[in-house]
């Protein structure tokens, strides 16, 4: 953690080193005044609303998860049956009873396509959001912290971040943080390195000393110049810029669900619905289903809390749970699905009343999906295997159209039976949620890929 101590006022290298390895990103003053401009100016180019991207880490089936195809043959329809949902005709998988009669308060896409069937980590990271994480692309145009509230405006949360019991996060298959063209300033902020995030990022220093901030910044300029010496510089102004401008901003708060009423945070609580000893062993993801368990819904929870105090970007993950393969790593697909479409249920379905009972259902976009989908045909050992043709979508809230199913698959749930939504659909879906489109194609010094390129997509039809 940052500690400045009282008695001598002297910060410790290695103590600003701590907050470094945070990877928090950069607060720029340009951001800030830009932000403030273009506010003064009546130009809302960043929209007051928030996404969710829930990344289903290694590839859900779209059968046993929204189209369940209970009327073909054994070998294609869900192999967890089918539940009704609230809205007539339709059926998801039979793991998600809690969100089938929230199905009004949501959106599914049936007619989605990766367009492969790799482990890539698409479409939060890919040749569509060109190397960089969506979120990345976020802070690039509306700053690196939110102009008020201080907060990164682009976070990571792995397992970790809300428990300390659970593996590092890992990226299999590509990685999470990755910025592309934009420079690692804009970063995701990723708070599970510490695994006490609320800790990390608080200064442990009498409140009356803070009020000489320029005193403060002078003893970090002589930190500065010391690593300097060191061959240590590289990145150190914008961390020093936004640890500074976030344990004074109160931001580690944000990032306490001590703070949420227990009863909430309970019935977040995903970790007693799959219990360790009740998961076979011999499987090498059971630690993966572990932690998948133990965190989804309180990731859920803490990135609410992010997005009502000025987020604009959470990316939330567990670690890779979601292949189905039925081989040494993977369960069959009934198995694996009472792994993780359970506690996947309950953390969704949490989450929809929480953010309606706040009014936030048309300020925070949801986004679930994984990279890929599953083959139709499950295989001779009670698996499905990598499958780009179709894969699930659900998306929630962000002041859409909600409570509908868009396209068709076909008859075993293998190919689109309507027009494909592609995953350019689902970025045009949310940059428009976020930006006043027709101002990002203005921003001076934007990347051509995103102000003429991306800005050029169109959205999911039906949605806006």
């Amino acid at each position: 953690m940052l500690t400045i101590f009282d008695h001598d006022r002297r910060i410790g290298r290695r103590s600003f080193l701590r907050v470094g390895s945070l990877g928090l990103g950069g607060l720029c003053l340009t951001d800030l005044l830009a932000a403030k401009a273009r506010a003064a100016e009546g130009r809302p180019l960043v929209a007051d609303k928030s996404v969710i991207f829930l990344f289903l880490h290694g590839g859900p089936s779209q059968i046993e998860t929204f189209d369940p195809h209970m009327s073909a043959a054994a070998e294609f329809r869900s192999a967890t049956g089918a539940v009704r949902t609230c809205l007539p005709g339709i059926a998801f998988g039979g793991t998600f009873p809690r969100l089938a009669a929230m199905a009004d308060k949501v959106s599914i896409v049936r007619s989605f396509v990766t367009g492969d069937g790799n482990h890539d980590i698409k479409p939060i990271v890919g040749r569509d959001t060109f190397g960089a994480n969506l979120g990345s692309i976020y802070s690039r145009v509306a700053g690196r912290n939110h102009p008020a509230t201080g907060i990164p405006t682009n976070v990571l949360l792995f397992p970790r971040s809300v428990d300390p019991s659970t593996q590092a996060g890992v990226s299999n298959f590509g990685r999470f943080n990755a910025t592309g063209s934009l420079g690692n300033g804009y970063a995701p902020f990723d708070p599970s390195n510490g695994s006490n995030a609320q800790n990390d990022m608080r200064l442990h220093i009498p409140m009356a000393r803070l009020d000489d901030r320029r005193r403060l910044l002078g003893q970090l300029d002589q930190v500065q110049w010391q690593l300097a010496e060191a061959r240590l510089l590289d990145g150190m102004d914008r961390v020093r810029d936004q640890a500074l401008s976030t344990v004074l901003g109160g931001v580690a708060d944000a990032f306490d669900l001590s703070r949420e009423d227990p009863r909430l945070v309970d019935r977040y609580d995903t970790s007693t619905l799959v219990r360790p000893e009740n998961i076979d062993r011999k499987w090498r993801n059971y630690n993966n289903y572990v932690d998948n368990a133990k965190s989804l819904g309180k990731l859920l929870l803490l990135a609410r809390r992010l997005c009502e105090r000025g987020c604009g970007f959470v990316t939330v993950t567990t670690n890779f749970v979601w292949d189905m393969h039925s081989d040494v790593n993977n369960a069959p697909v009934g198995e694996g699905m009472g792994y993780m479409g359970v506690p996947l249920d309950w953390a969704l379905s949490a989450y929809l009343a929480d953010i309606e009972a706040r009014g936030l259902s048309d300020k925070i976009l949801l986004v679930v999906c994984g990279e890929m989908g599953r083959t139709p045909r499950i295989n001779r050992n009670g698996g499905r295997d990598h499958w780009g043709n179709l894969a699930p979508l659900l998306l929630a809230g962000g002041g859409l159209n909600m409570g509908q199913v868009i396209g068709r698959s076909d008859r075993n749930g293998g190919e689109p039976a309507s027009n494909p939504v592609r995953i350019q659909n689902l970025i045009a879906t949310i940059l428009h949620t976020l930006f006043d489109v027709g101002e990002l194609r203005l921003v001076p010094g934007l990347s051509r890929e995103i102000a003429q390129t991306m800005t050029g997509w169109a959205p999911i039809p039906g949605l806006i």
